[in-house]
């Protein structure tokens, strides 16, 4: 089976942003799971090097979060998916941020998951990192 997400046209152009984040908010049919597999297979068909992945969800509403930290030519991005159930793939917001406003970012959507989370391991020591 060919992973695919159909929207990294759109994708590749925000990546060549100098912003250290990228935000990318979309639709997927798929679980957790296979969503995040997706999307580090876009990401890797861009052309980044994934050193990092983590994914977020919570069974409550049809939500989660994608960490991806990748490396390219030398640079660095943090890729932010925020994906929610759908029908289909659909591209719904593409947003590159600074580092102040893109740690704030994370750390909202973090928190948006569900407030127990925020008392997870990797998700404290990924906080303490930044």
């Amino acid at each position: 089976m060919k992973l695919k997400l159909e929207f990294g046209d759109e994708v590749e152009e925000y990546l060549k942003g100098d912003e250290l984040f990228t935000v990318i908010t979309f639709k997927t049919p798929y679980g957790p799971t296979e969503t995040m597999a997706r999307f580090v297979e876009l990401i890797e068909g861009l052309g980044w090097k994934v050193e990092f992945k983590a994914n977020w969800w919570t069974a409550d509403i049809p939500y989660g979060i994608i960490r991806i930290d990748a490396f390219r030519d030398g640079r660095e991005k943090i890729i932010l998916g925020k994906w929610l159930l759908g029908r289909e793939c659909t591209l719904l917001g593409i947003e590159n941020m600074p580092l102040e406003k893109g740690k704030e970012e994370f750390y909202k959507m973090i928190d948006s998951i569900t407030s127990t989370l925020i008392h997870d391991p990797a998700i404290r020591t990924m906080r303490e990192q930044y």
